[in-house]
């Protein structure tokens, strides 16, 4: 990578107002920046400017170094900021290539009459941007699946609630597909709540579940098996009439599993096994 001269890093410090004042124009005739506010957009490009004259001061073009430390966790947090916004890559980039029109201009003025230095000097600021926006990619894919893990873990957690229905009775109604990672995350919820409320039944409700083939079976007896393993019973509810033909059709082995047509079946027996009895009021 070509070095970058003193006096550049020096023009650049003297002219920063009119840098901006030409990069914040460039950044609206683009567009794609309406979802940040106008004031965080001026106060980035600022940071920005500031730590490209921190990272240049020694005249090192190597982001990588010691010198780039500020930089790299500025890029980072810009990147995080614009994936939480739900940004894409080229937005992001684009906010730090949209600089490359001005700093060419101010070092086309600087070294008018002195070709070869601006040439050279264009070329090293350019491998520089370029080296900036690229590393301002990378980390905005790090994050944009940082958040996009984060809001899967979360629907996962919201997709799973554990309802406690009476004292010592929880219900975990299941909605959609059972595959290995939400199992996980059935059990660990589950389990959890089990400990925390001493409760002694567990009703795990499939109603909203569409379909019972080998894996989802395989996944319910995991969830079965590690809820005695801590001293709980549980019931499976919600087994409708084309489940319980699907699962015998699949020769599924459900035994010493006790199973209701319903959620109130299911609360029912609960409720009997605690020692409790449910009558109408006359």
């Amino acid at each position: 990578m070509a070095a970058l001269l003193q006096r550049t890093t020096d023009t650049i410090t003297r002219n920063q107002a009119e840098l901006l004042s030409s990069w914040k124009s460039d950044l609206q005739n683009l567009g794609g920046y309406h979802n940040v506010k106008p004031e965080e957009l001026a106060q980035q490009t600022v940071d920005f400017i500031r730590q490209l004259i921190s990272g240049t001061a020694d005249g090192s073009a190597d982001i990588n170094g010691p010198a780039w430390d500020s930089m790299r966790l500025y890029l980072e947090k810009l990147s995080r900021s614009r994936a939480l916004l739900g940004m894409d890559s080229q937005q992001t980039a684009g906010f730090i290539f949209a600089i490359k029109r001005p700093l060419m201009a101010l070092l086309q003025s600087e070294y008018a009459n002195e070709p070869a230095v601006f040439a050279e000097q264009l070329w090293a600021v350019s491998e520089l941007i370029d080296s900036l926006g690229l590393y301002t990619v990378r980390t905005f894919q790090k994050s944009r699946e940082e958040v996009i893990k984060r809001q899967q873990e979360e629907l996962l957690e919201l997709s799973t609630p554990v309802v406690k229905l009476w004292d010592g009775v929880l219900a975990l109604p299941m909605i959609g597909t059972l595959d290995s990672q939400r199992t996980q995350v059935v059990m660990e919820s589950l389990l959890q709540r089990i400990v925390d409320t001493g409760s002694e039944i567990a009703i795990i409700d499939i109603t909203g579940v569409p379909t019972v083939d080998t894996l989802v079976a395989q996944h319910l007896l995991k969830t079965v098996t590690a809820i005695r393993l801590m001293g709980a019973d549980c019931i499976i509810s919600g087994v409708r009439p084309q489940i319980a033909q699907t699962i015998v059709h699949l020769g599924l082995d459900l035994q010493g599993i006790v199973t209701k047509a319903s959620l109130a079946d299911a609360l029912a027996l609960a409720l009997r096994r605690s020692g409790l009895t449910v009558t109408k009021a006359v």
